[in-house]
């Protein structure tokens, strides 16, 4: 039997990278899913390939139900009608990926001491008002039924500030603030069976950082030396970890955050 036959989940930023490799692992276990973006067809921006036209596509080929829900999640608006769809096609809330969200401000103007106001609100805005939006929306349902999962995506620098460098201030400031609302989640709505757990990737070799990384240094060889375990991480690490934290395996598991990064937080930045 399918780890997630019956469940019906919802992953935002869904369209492409990292958020299609887990609205992809969650078909493949069995959940209807919801893809959730800004740009439902932001695949062909980066030169991602898909297997059908959308992800909802991809997840109906596996047999599983799906829909799309283009949005703006960082207003109150596009969170609460993103659950009301979900609801009026499948009746029911029990996994929600808050995925959406990057590092967009530039990087000139990110170190600590420079970053705009127009930055701060962008980058708090994509990063941590739409995961706390979404939460907030879901939250009622989720009690309702006295279960759920929710997994907030942060990332390998707000675990460690030192290996974002001057770069990456405002996301990964905007990032420590998703983890720290995940514990107060997660104490909040363990006693209605609901779980809320945070998921951390380091290096991520999605189509959109190959692109960002051109002509920027980055992703190095001298860059991956610094990683224990050698090497870049894939889509599917992020997406293994997902389904560890989704199913039963991590039934006892909640307010807590795993890193997956080749072990990059333990060494010296």
């Amino acid at each position: 039997m399918l780890k997630l036959q019956g469940q019906v989940a919802i992953v935002t930023g869904a369209a492409r990278g990292l958020g299609r490799a887990y609205a992809l692992r969650l078909a493949t276990l069995g959940a209807d899913v919801v893809v959730a973006d800004i740009d439902l067809a932001s695949a062909r921006e980066f030169g991602e390939e898909l297997t059908a036209d959308t992800v909802p596509d991809e997840v109906r080929a596996l047999g599983r139900r799906s829909i799309g829900v283009q949005g703006d999640l960082t207003q109150r608006e596009g969170a609460r009608a993103l659950v009301q769809q979900a609801l009026a096609e499948f009746g029911r809330i029990d996994i929600l990926v808050n995925n959406a969200g990057g590092a967009f401000s530039p990087v000139e103007r990110s170190a600590a001491s420079k970053f705009t106001d127009e930055d701060m609100a962008q980058m708090f805005g994509v990063n941590y008002h739409s995961a706390v939006l979404c939460c907030q929306e879901v939250a009622p349902t989720m009690r309702a039924q006295q279960s759920g999962v929710i997994v907030n995506v942060a990332t390998m620098v707000a675990l460690d500030a030192a290996k974002s460098g001057a770069n990456l201030t405002p996301y990964s400031v905007a990032k420590a603030a998703v983890l720290h609302y995940t514990r107060h989640l997660a104490s909040e709505l363990g006693p209605d069976g609901i779980r809320v757990n945070c998921l951390s990737p380091g290096g991520m070799l999605t189509q959109r950082i190959r692109k960002q990384s051109e002509g920027r240094n980055m992703h190095t060889e001298k860059e991956m030396r610094r990683i224990p375990l050698r090497r870049f991480g894939d889509v599917e690490d992020c997406a293994n970890v997902l389904e560890f934290l989704v199913t039963p395996l991590s039934g006892y598991v909640t307010g807590q955050c795993i890193s997956v990064c080749g072990g990059a937080v333990l060494t010296p930045s």
